[in-house]
């Protein structure tokens, strides 16, 4: 039924491998804007997450809403991203673990907003000891897409049976496109949206989440049976660009 007995899985990196709270506080900073603390920010729409908070509204519209400053933050965001922004703790290793498996598929679907956000992200992995070409693949999605279509032609690309697929993701609409794609979710609620708003807003089972990047590294080995092996030689395969 299935070309491969490989097993699969799907990253996300703003706000599970990368912290990208952080990272966009720091661009923030850099015109005078405060996005208020880290509990606020990941109770807000997705909107507010960007141009701030209730209390900061006004001045942010005021600064930022005009498309050159608007551009003027997303040059700062994209700065950050390449020469500040880290990876959480215990990712890293994770990373050059599961590219290094033989018997595992793994790779990135991200929405990351910077400009080239491809470039940005193989800058960040490369400070972080990451080849990111060794990945076996790697999409940009823009926001309004939902990445239900393109977790279901990346599992279908390589052949992989649903069961035996995984995708990570901060997010209640990341739970969605595994679930809707039959592939198993591992949620973390460390990124946009805290444990709170997955569990009692979206009725994410609580089983399914992990509170820090430590535990979510020691789910993902345990899940795909990656031992207690560390790092590892970085793997030379060929990135293939899902379609």
């Amino acid at each position: 039924m299935y070309k491969s007995r490989k097993r699969l899985l799907i990253l996300d990196a703003d706000g599970t491998t990368i912290d990208a709270f952080s990272a966009i506080e720091a661009a923030f900073s850099r015109h005078g804007l405060d996005i208020g603390d880290e509990a606020r920010f990941q109770k807000r729409h997705n909107l507010f997450k960007y141009l701030g908070g209730l209390k900061e509204f006004p001045s942010i519209i005021k600064k930022n809403l005009r498309k050159n400053s608007r551009t003027r933050l997303v040059d700062s965001l994209t700065e950050v991203y390449r020469q500040e922004a880290a990876m959480y703790d215990g990712i890293p290793d994770l990373v050059r673990e599961l590219v290094a498996a033989p018997d595992v598929v793994v790779g990135m679907v991200t929405r990351n907003i910077t400009n080239e956000p491809l470039e940005t992200l193989r800058q960040l992995f490369q400070r972080h000891d990451i080849d990111i070409n060794a990945l076996d693949f790697l999409v940009h999605i823009p926001l309004s897409e939902k990445k239900t279509s393109q977790f279901r032609a990346i599992r279908e690309q390589f052949g992989i049976n649903p069961a035996r697929a995984y995708v990570c993701g901060d997010e209640h609409k990341d739970f969605a496109a595994a679930i809707g794609t039959g592939m198993h979710p591992f949620m973390v609620s460390y990124g946009f949206e805290d444990y709170d708003r997955l569990t009692e807003k979206f009725e994410i089972p609580h089983e399914l989440i992990s509170r820090t990047s430590g535990e979510l590294c020691q789910r993902i080995r345990h899940a795909l049976d990656l031992g207690n092996r560390r790092g590892g030689r970085v793997s030379t395969r060929t990135r293939t660009a899902a379609r």
